[in-house]
């Protein structure tokens, strides 16, 4: 599936072919740290699937809880995450982070890590009083 992305501000902009069945849900502590929410959601694609259209992303990297070390792209104006990446071979493949998707609505999770730090409450969303639109 063909896409494009881009950050909240429009700084940095990419072009990428996503596998929707490579999408997952990561409730690590890190994603949930780096996103400023519950969880994070990404598409994962090989390196040559992905390419910027715009402005070069900053770059932050991070030690795993496992181990690893992961880079973290994110725009230089807003703030936005983009994608990520590990170090040596593990850059072969690129993580999306899937809120900056056009069309993200087509791109339904298929599995889910690092469960053990999922918080309590997610399974209780659906139960919440909501409005369509504020």
């Amino acid at each position: 599936m063909k896409v494009d992305g881009r950050c909240h501000c429009g700084h940095v902009t990419y072009q990428a072919e996503i596998d929707p069945g490579r999408v997952s849900i990561c409730h690590c502590t890190d994603c949930q740290q780096l996103a400023g929410s519950a969880f994070r959601v990404t598409a994962t694609v090989p390196r040559e699937a992905f390419r910027l259209t715009g402005t070069a992303p900053r770059c932050s990297v991070k030690v795993a809880d496992n181990g690893k070390r992961r880079r973290q792209f994110f725009c230089p104006e807003c703030g936005s995450p983009i994608c990520t990446t590990g170090e040596g071979a593990e850059t072969e493949e690129i993580g999306i982070r899937v809120g900056t998707v056009n069309p993200r609505d087509q791109l339904t999770p298929t599995s889910q890590i690092w469960c053990g730090s999922a918080l309590p409450w997610l399974g209780e969303i659906l139960d919440l009083p909501g409005r369509p639109r504020d």
